[in-house]
């Protein structure tokens, strides 16, 4: 399915905004007489009301407001700590409720910072009863490497994060409740643990996902020659066991749809990933397995992404309980400022 924003850029959030009256200003003797009278009427008013305080904004009960958090845990499975940024919703430390979490993975040469730092994710989530977790995992591929036996970071993802999440906060711990979703590489890895893990996610999406990365050992990152290198490294050799086992073709071949959570997918139409995108879709269609499948105008960037976002929460909401059935998002912004607006691979 195709999909143009007809408001491609809205506004920010409302702010204050100082306008001319009458086509001119009005002179400095004008606002003295004015002021004078201003000043009369507020003695007037307050001797009427002697005994009263007025309500200041200050004293007005505060919106519930979401809380960000940086957070650390030990991986049984790197044997290393690994950091996370989690997104709790509002009101979720003045009660027992328990709440739907999805988990967010970042892109190659990118951390879990990215997500929150470079879209609008904490405006487009605030009516949204969820929790949102961004791990970081390097330039992993979220997978277990072929060459390095330690780096094992499929197993930190699905086993060791999370256990820890769920352990930690009021979650609630069920498939139904759990969804993951990613961009680029991460992208790649939402799709693959969906496949490979389908009693764990009820939802899945990929933001220009690579799922060609295991697909085809002759592929090119825009990244350049190291993380050629690494990706051969981490799959191994072509139609060896570690890169059969992480292809997302062949995991989608094989899976029963039937036991498939949901999947949402979405490219750009400048995209070099795109037709890669389009073969995987038409796997999935060929063999009946549910999906949404987007393209846009945009390229492999975070200005795409972060206008992107906002379907994938509707979508989601559509396949997990979020406090409303459809909910109120804000307009899609322009996107944020940060010196690397295009991911490369």
């Amino acid at each position: 399915m195709k999909r143009l924003h007809a408001n491609a850029v809205a506004p920010p959030l409302s702010r204050p905004v100082l306008a001319r009256q009458g086509g001119g200003f009005r002179s400095r003797a004008t606002h003295s007489i004015i002021l004078l009278i201003l000043i009369c009427i507020g003695i007037s008013s307050a001797l009427a009301q002697v005994g009263t305080i007025p309500r200041t904004h200050s004293q007005l009960p505060a919106a519930p407001q979401a809380t960000i958090r940086d957070a650390t845990f030990q991986s049984a499975s790197l044997g290393r700590t690994m950091k996370y940024r989690i997104i709790l919703p509002a009101g979720y430390d003045r009660g027992a409720r328990r709440y739907p979490v999805l988990y967010l993975l970042h892109g190659l040469i990118g951390s879990y910072l990215d997500w929150d730092t470079k879209t609008h994710l904490e405006e487009y989530a605030a009516p949204l009863r969820l929790i949102i977790v961004m791990p970081d995992a390097g330039d992993s591929w979220y997978t277990n490497s072929s060459a390095n036996p330690r780096d094992r970071f499929e197993d930190y993802i699905f086993k060791d994060l999370l256990a820890e999440i769920d352990k930690t906060y009021r979650t609630i711990a069920t498939r139904h409740a759990r969804a993951i979703g990613g961009l680029s590489m991460g992208g790649y890895g939402a799709m693959k643990f969906a496949l490979k893990y389908p009693n764990l996610f009820v939802f899945a999406g990929s933001f220009s996902g690579v799922q060609s990365v295991a697909h085809d050992p002759d592929l090119k990152l825009r990244a350049g020659e190291k993380y050629d290198r690494q990706a051969l490294e981490i799959y191994g050799p072509p139609r060896g066991a570690t890169r059969t086992a992480n292809d997302v073709f062949a995991l989608a071949e094989k899976t029963d749809p039937a036991d498939l959570p949901y999947f949402w997918i979405t490219c750009g139409i400048g995209d070099r990933r795109l037709e890669s995108n389009r073969e995987f879709v038409a796997l999935l269609q060929r063999r009946n397995i549910a999906y949404t499948y987007e393209e846009a105008p945009g390229s492999h960037s975070w200005a795409f992404w972060d206008e992107e976002l906002p379907a994938m929460l509707r979508e989601l909401s559509r396949h997990m309980e979020l406090g409303t059935a459809r909910p109120v998002l804000p307009p899609i912004m322009p996107a944020r400022q940060n010196p690397s607006p295009l991911h490369r691979p």
